[in-house]
This record gives C-alpha cells, structure tokens and sequence, in this order.
C-alpha cells in the first residue's frame, strides 16, 4: 500500500460537477493498493498517518499530529501510485490491485479511518473520474510504502 500524504488548509474532490468530500485543515491521502495488500499494511498505514506529528504547535514547530489538532481526512483511491516506469514510455499498473481486491480493501481503510478519527472522514469514490483541488500547507507532502516501511 503507498499513500501521499498532503498537510493542506483546504481539499475538495468533485465527482461529475458535484462535491463529494471538502475539508478544512488536515491531510489530503492519495492511496494506492496492490495485489498483496491485506489488514495489516491498512493498520500500518493509518497508525503512521494518524500518529505523524507533520502540524505546527503554538511554538511554530511540527509537533502535533492529525488528531492532536483535531484535523479532517480526505481519502481518494489513486492506483497510478503503483506505476512502473522501467520499461518504456507507458507506465505499467501491473502491482496495482484489481478493483475485486482493491475495492474492499479501500472501504476497509475508510471504516478504520472513521474509527479512529473524531470527525467525518470524506473521500472519493473508488474508480471515478476525479478532480482533486488542494491548497497544500507548508507544502508539506510525504510517501508511505507499507512494504519497504517508508
């Protein structure tokens, strides 16, 4: 499982012209699943995310995470984030997970995520044609890899 990981002071994802998840400060995760994902890369995931002290305290410095600063979530499903770009001009998706493995295991996140997180967690819809808008704060933005652990 990869996520990109954005500390943004506003993010919206609109689906045929309609919003379907806008937040406020907090993080923007763009997720990607492969085939050998399971229960224990969602819990690695959410546990580095919600845990990472990524917000500034009242000293200015980063020190305080999602829900020390009682932050939103958008989550929205990105399987471009297993490209391989080895070969040739035209990226492979192979590694990226079948939607039949994929799907669940999104909803999986999102249901984890919502107990976890005191307030509504938004998101996109799984397979959609998205536009994502963001205004990124810092810019803050870090990878995760559930495999390597990074």
């Amino acid at each position: 499982m990869r996520a990109v990981i954005q500390r943004v002071s506003e993010a919206s994802v609109e689906i045929s012209g309609k919003i379907n998840g806008k937040i406020n400060s907090g993080l923007l995760i763009l997720l990607g699943i492969e085939t050998e994902d399971n229960g224990d890369d969602i819990d690695w995931m959410l546990s580095k995310i919600l845990q990472m002290r990524i917000f500034s305290d009242a000293d200015g410095k980063m020190n305080e995470s999602l829900l020390d600063q009682n932050g939103e979530f958008l989550v929205i499903s990105q399987f471009t984030l297993h490209a391989s770009t080895k070969k040739g001009k035209r990226p492979s998706f192979i590694k990226a997970a079948r939607p039949e493995i994929a799907i669940p295991l999104y909803e999986d996140f999102l249901k984890k995520a919502e107990l976890q997180i005191p307030r509504k967690v938004h998101s996109g819809i799984f397979g959609a044609d998205m536009k994502v808008r963001l205004i990124n704060d810092g810019p803050v933005t870090i990878t995760l890899d559930s495999k390597n652990k990074e």
